[in-house]
């Protein structure tokens, strides 16, 4: 079976969506750093391990559940499309105006074992019904329908996306000996992440609503 994906200009606009959403950190993140800077960057190394273990489980289930509701009717595929692009709306608009998600982990958390961490970032990424909503609403927006194979477009984005991921958060892994503590107390920095990361979801969520599949 050939292997099949999008077209350049989504995957090139899927990447730079991606590359965004990661760069922007989230309550992942600093807890990355915080069991970076409690006990070491291997640590925070085992914990993105899990976490991004966790991410593929969601995005098999997005692919063999997006897959399922095309082969039932296209237009159910289109209905997913256009609630999943108000749903990314939806986040940017309470990220802008809501409650502050991102607290403060200046706290000391307790030493466990890798294999612990590991368990500890899986369970709770995999429990975490947020991820797969997110899924669910982000990958259709980069599917080109006309090519076919849907769950296989899919499942190569989620792979893109953990992969890069890895990559990102691994740097925050590194990165959390230095500016680590500087960047859990910053209000500043959590002041601007809470206006670009809203900002970012809204004009995801806009773009898609409007350009429609094969369209981009």
């Amino acid at each position: 079976m050939d292997i099949v994906i999008p077209g350049a200009a989504n995957l090139g606009l899927f990447v730079s969506a991606a590359l965004l959403l990661l760069l922007i950190p989230g309550p992942a993140v600093l807890f990355i750093f915080a069991r970076s800077i409690e006990q070491g960057r291997l640590a925070g190394f085992v914990s993105i391990a899990g976490i991004h273990a966790a991410t593929l489980v969601h995005v098999f289930a997005a692919a063999v559940g997006l897959s399922a509701v095309l082969a039932s009717s296209a237009l159910a595929f289109s209905i997913v499309k256009y609630a999943g692009a108000a749903y990314l709306i939806w986040l940017g608009l309470r990220k802008l105006f809501g409650p502050a998600e991102i607290t403060s982990v200046d706290v000391a958390l307790p030493r466990h074992s890798h294999a612990r961490l590991f368990r500890d970032g899986f369970i709770v990424n995999l429990l975490n019904p947020k991820t797969a909503l997110f899924f669910l609403a982000f990958l259709p927006q980069f599917v080109e329908v006309s090519r076919g194979y849907v769950a296989m477009q899919i499942a190569l984005l989620g792979f893109i996306f953990t992969a890069l991921g890895l990559v990102t958060d691994g740097l925050y892994a590194l990165a959390a000996g230095t500016a680590g503590n500087w960047l859990k107390r910053s209000r500043d920095f959590l002041r601007l992440e809470r206006y670009v990361s809203g900002g970012l979801y809204i004009g995801l969520g806009v773009t898609a609503a409007f350009a429609g599949n094969g369209k981009k």
